[in-house]
């Protein structure tokens, strides 16, 4: 079983499961952090999906979405879809507490194995993955496209829960 499970953040986020009417909150935050942002049906065609877990970070008085966690689970095998947290929000731990909560959730659901890929240039994302034990199984040539236009490989990496 996974150790480091927290329901709140250090910035006093609450962890929560997402649901449908996040789609459009979600697509506005994928799109303040990637290249290639999703669009609300995307994450509509997830959250419908039996395999998808889906948790999200909110704060505020009037809980406004600050990040978010998704994975696709089939049998004991995960893959972290995508994860991101608002820019203003970073750095505060609410991912620690939000990748914390989403990999205990995957574990109790019957995962032992979640995978991820990792822009090579990430260096936050990377230490918060092998800050977690996630490590390096390999590399995905140009995986990710760049806001200039040019590419960057994706580093694949492992966490073993068992």
């Amino acid at each position: 079983m996974f150790p480091l499970f927290r329901k709140k953040a250090r910035a006093g986020a609450a962890i929560h499961l997402l649901r449908i009417n996040h789609c459009s909150e979600c697509e506005r935050l994928h799109a303040t952090a990637f290249a290639k942002p999703w669009k609300a049906p995307e994450f509509e065609r997830l959250f419908l999906a039996s395999t998808t877990v889906a948790e999200g970070a909110f704060v505020g008085s009037q809980p406004k979405l600050a990040g978010f966690a998704i994975s696709r689970l089939v049998l004991d095998e995960a893959e972290i879809l995508t994860i991101t947290v608002d820019q203003q929000h970073r750095r505060s731990g609410i991912a620690r507490s939000l990748l914390s909560a989403h990999i205990g959730r995957i574990s109790g659901l019957g995962g032992q194995k979640i995978f991820l890929e990792v822009d090579e240039h990430n260096s936050a994302a990377i230490g918060l993955y092998m800050g977690f034990g996630f490590y390096g199984v390999g590399k995905r040539a140009s995986y990710y496209q760049l806001p200039n236009g040019e590419a960057a490989d994706a580093l694949i990496f492992r966490l073993d829960l068992t």
